[in-house]
């Protein structure tokens, strides 16, 4: 885990958060609930992306149906994702 810094396309606001790195995932991800409690603003997506774990059976959080535009700061880099 490691200590990073996010800021909202919409609204420039930063908030600190923890990540895991190297987790093999192919996306950034963010619980809903981590979501919720910072306010960002979401983006519905078109279709649901399904997400499956390590062992190949469906999350059970269950699909993604939106997104985030979102800056994100670890040390000197920088990723814009949405």
């Amino acid at each position: 885990m490691v200590e990073i810094e996010l800021k909202q396309e919409d609204n420039q606001d930063k908030i600190t958060g923890e990540v895991l790195l190297d987790s093999g995932a192919t996306e950034l991800v963010m619980s809903l609930e981590f979501t919720k409690k910072n306010r960002f603003k979401k983006k519905k997506l078109r279709r649901l992306v399904y997400v499956r774990n390590i062992n190949g059976i469906f999350n059970h959080e269950g699909p993604n149906e939106h997104i985030v535009e979102v800056e994100l700061f670890y040390k000197e880099h920088k990723k814009r994702k949405e």
